[in-house]
């Protein structure tokens, strides 16, 4: 039996990780923490165009570790967020396909809404006005290859109160 894997996505300070930490303790289920932000803290800034696939594949690989540890992971994002933030920053789509085709594989897509105060956090957020852009494109990007997701929003317990609903539904796969 293969790993379920639910992917939390969303634009910067929307809450993923938060969320992602509680759901990985209600459902004792594995945790992939998002690489981008540990890669950022150990080099002291935000990637380059070129560094972005390498980050792409990391995220991925984690998970794919956690899914031989566990029959349920949590994901701190997927490749797809670093696919959209290399668009957005590099005008750079040729990451876009492999992070779409992740995507599909993933059970459930919990897409966080940017309704959260923004709070700064360093060299690693941009502002509201990229926070509220980024997440229209996520939403036209998973809309327009059909990916469905799950929109999570209010504060942080009902955030986990409809999150926790969404993963004890029953599966469409």
């Amino acid at each position: 039996m293969s790993a379920r894997f639910v992917a939390l996505l969303g634009a910067e300070c929307t809450g993923k990780s938060t969320l992602a930490e509680a759901l990985a303790v209600h459902f004792n289920a594995g945790l992939v923490t998002e690489y981008l932000r540990e890669w950022c803290a150990s080099h002291g800034r935000t990637p380059q165009q070129h560094e972005q696939a390498a980050i792409a594949a990391e995220q991925e690989a984690r998970i794919e570790a956690a899914a031989r540890a566990h029959e349920l992971v949590i994901c701190d994002t997927t490749p797809l967020i670093t696919a959209l933030c290399s668009e957005h920053y590099f005008g750079d789509y040729s990451l876009t396909t492999g992070a779409l085709a992740f995507q599909q594989r993933c059970e459930l897509t919990l897409l966080c809404a940017p309704d959260l105060p923004w709070e700064a956090d360093g060299f690693l957020r941009d502002g509201p006005a990229v926070r509220s852009a980024f997440d229209a494109r996520l939403r036209k990007t998973l809309e327009s290859h059909g990916l469905g997701w799950v929109d999570i929003a209010g504060d942080n317990d009902t955030r986990l109160a409809v999150a926790i609903a969404a993963l004890q539904r029953p599966s469409s796969r």
